[in-house]
């Protein structure tokens, strides 16, 4: 699984609300990484940071949630932040690790969050990167989408790619290639993957960043928070509010990098979580 044009989850698992599909780089004694991705993307977010981490030696594990990249899609299916944790804390179990090191890009903020704080997940460490974590949260074209998904969901297949294609590349600070930005909107076309896209919009609900929040002050484990220095989509400030709940908490800016901090700057995101990992 080396550079962008051969990003394949090789395994599955059949969870509560569809197929997983997943997969692990690394040697198999190596201590083990998770990496979760955020939305609107998929694990290939972190197609050059998993083979950088394996080449270090960790064992890498990437998956695509319920409803996103490669697995399952389906009508009345389950995507929110609420299940998603659900199915984080399971596939943790089918994976047998207990207290792995969590990397966490975006809405897998939450999902990490909520996993570790509502359902026993174990962490070594957990390192959030421009996470969904505070509110308020949802830019004005999301809570858009979210109020008129019905709407949304009959744009003409062109005018829906389109608007994928520039809500994706809003994200990025300095630019996708455009092979990049073709392997992140890909999942979103076609029957399944249009529906899809609006489905898991108008899950997206605060509260499930709300039932958790408080609780940030409790968290017992090494966390760092690393933020793009340049992300439009959550403010900087957030970074620095989030750090401030959790004790002990360290918080990384990264120069020139927008949202997609894993996209933008991955040499520098790779640095500081070599870091973070091995401190």
């Amino acid at each position: 699984m080396d550079g962008t044009t051969a990003w394949r989850l090789r395994e599955s698992w059949e969870s509560p609300t569809g197929t997983v599909r997943w997969d692990r780089l690394g040697p198999d004694d190596g201590p083990p990484v998770v990496l979760l991705h955020g939305t609107p993307f998929s694990s290939y977010v972190w197609h050059e940071i998993a083979p950088a981490l394996a080449a270090e030696g960790h064992r890498v594990h990437v998956w695509d949630m319920p409803g996103y990249g490669a697995s399952a899609k389906s009508d009345g299916q389950d995507v929110s932040l609420k299940a998603q944790g659900e199915v984080f804390a399971g596939l943790l179990g089918v994976w047998g690790l207990t207290r792995p090191s969590v990397i966490a890009h975006d809405f897998g903020g939450c999902v990490s969050l909520r996993a570790h704080l509502l359902h026993g997940a174990g962490y070594r460490r957990l390192a959030l990167v421009d996470p969904v974590a505070l509110a308020p949260w949802g830019s004005p074209f999301f809570r858009l989408v979210a109020e008129h998904a019905d709407v949304f969901g009959q744009l003409p297949a062109p005018l829906h790619e389109a608007l994928v294609r520039e809500y994706v590349s809003s994200a990025s600070h300095r630019g996708l290639r455009s092979d990049v930005l073709a392997a992140l909107v890909a999942p979103w076309t076609g029957e399944a993957g249009q529906p899809a896209f609006y489905r898991q919009i108008a899950q997206a609900d605060q509260a499930h960043t709300d039932e958790i929040q408080g609780l940030y002050p409790s968290m017992d484990l090494p966390v760092t928070v690393c933020w793009g220095e340049r992300d439009t989509w959550i403010p900087p400030a957030k970074g620095e509010e989030l750090a401030s709940l959790i004790p002990g908490a360290r918080l990384r800016t990264i120069p020139d990098a927008g949202h997609l901090v894993p996209l933008d700057a991955p040499a520098r995101l790779l640095a500081a979580l070599l870091t973070f990992l091995t401190d």
